[in-house]
């Protein structure tokens, strides 16, 4: 497996000098005790997108800090004496590489980000392969979102040409899917005034006349997406026809959507593509950690927490975890699905 040479200076920055690094570092090297503290963080991107507030949801299901009520006596349902913690990332492509690299402990990430880091192509194929990658489960569909005023005289992809766009911000998985849907409809980076915000910060700009599109992947709704529409007014465009076909032939990890009409204020239903969002980890992260992280996540009391946190958290389904996961599943992970008798075969 190769070390990560391209992790960017913000990512160091950000981790460096966190106290609780030293303490993961000892609670990750022995088995899981009962009412030991151990400190968890999970890689999610933006504030203002959907990884944020899902990594919010799933870190909560599965704490149980130490001195916490158990399960039995209607107490937290998560590891007993295991903190989690979110992390504000650029995205995917940061929380793979931080990950693999052993910078963060679990992280969220588009699917195909997942598989261009297993396996050392595409995007991270400067990066080298990040074998030790490993998948905890398959959370929800990322839906592509590309934003433009209901004013616009954009209809269609190819008119962004000479446009200014916000792609994303670099580190992002949206910024890897936005070049390659560009590619698809005959544009690069290069044929559009692009910038790299964050989707927040892509909203303000586009309410104010000061960039003209922008994509966005993520669960619906993205609450970013979701106040644009109710105070600016919006368009999303279609992303469907001959490009969708080419696109799906080269990229199968992509698959054809749909955004349902009302999803936000005034906006009907919008072809599209999506990706699944994965909760990944790394091999050397203990088993008996991993398992039972997945069974909290999976605990029928878990519900409530995933139901009522956010519109997204309802899809959340454990019936759904291994779709369209191409790396290895953690066997901590796996071995609680094979015991609840959902079971795929190992990818290695």
């Amino acid at each position: 497996m190769a070390r990560p040479r391209d992790i960017p200076a913000k990512l160091h920055r950000r981790l460096a000098g966190m106290a609780a690094a030293l303490l993961l570092s000892l609670a990750f090297a022995h088995p899981v005790a009962a009412q030991e503290s151990k400190f968890l963080r999970i890689g999610t991107g933006a504030i203002g997108g959907t990884y944020f507030p899902i990594g919010g949801l799933i870190a909560n299901a599965i704490s149980s800090p130490p001195g916490s009520r158990s399960c039995e006596a209607g107490g937290s349902c998560g590891v007993p004496g295991l903190i989690a913690v979110t992390q504000s990332t650029q995205g995917s492509v940061e929380n793979v590489i931080a990950v693999g690299g052993g910078e963060l402990e679990t992280a969220l990430t588009q699917a195909d980000i997942a598989y261009f880091a297993y396996f050392g192509k595409g995007v991270l194929a400067k990066q080298g392969r990040f074998g030790n990658l490993r998948a905890i489960a398959n959370l929800f569909p990322e839906m592509v979102h590309l934003v433009v005023r209901r004013d616009s005289e954009i209809w269609e992809v190819a008119g962004l040409k000479g446009k200014r766009v916000n792609l994303g911000e670099k580190g992002s998985g949206t910024l890897v899917g936005a070049h390659i849907i560009l590619a698809a409809h005959g544009l690069k980076e290069a044929g559009v005034k692009s910038s790299h915000y964050k989707v927040g910060k892509a909203s303000d700009l586009l309410r104010a006349g000061k960039i003209d599109a922008y994509f966005m992947f993520g669960g619906l709704p993205v609450n970013a997406v979701a106040v644009l529409a109710e105070t600016g007014g919006i368009r999303l465009l279609p992303i469907a026809g001959k490009a969708v076909v080419a696109i799906r032939e080269e990229h199968p990890f992509f698959a054809e959507d749909v955004i349902a009409e009302g999803t936000y204020k005034g906006i009907g239903a919008v072809a599209t593509l999506s990706v699944g969002a994965l909760w990944v980890t790394r091999l050397e992260v203990n088993a008996d950690l991993v398992y039972g992280m997945t069974r909290a996540l999976w605990h029928p009391r878990s519900r409530r927490v995933l139901d009522g946190g956010h519109a997204q958290g309802r899809r959340i389904q454990v019936k759904k975890a291994l779709n369209g996961v191409a790396i290895p599943i953690h066997p901590g992970a796996l071995r609680y699905y094979e015991e609840a008798g959902l079971t795929r075969a190992p990818l290695e």
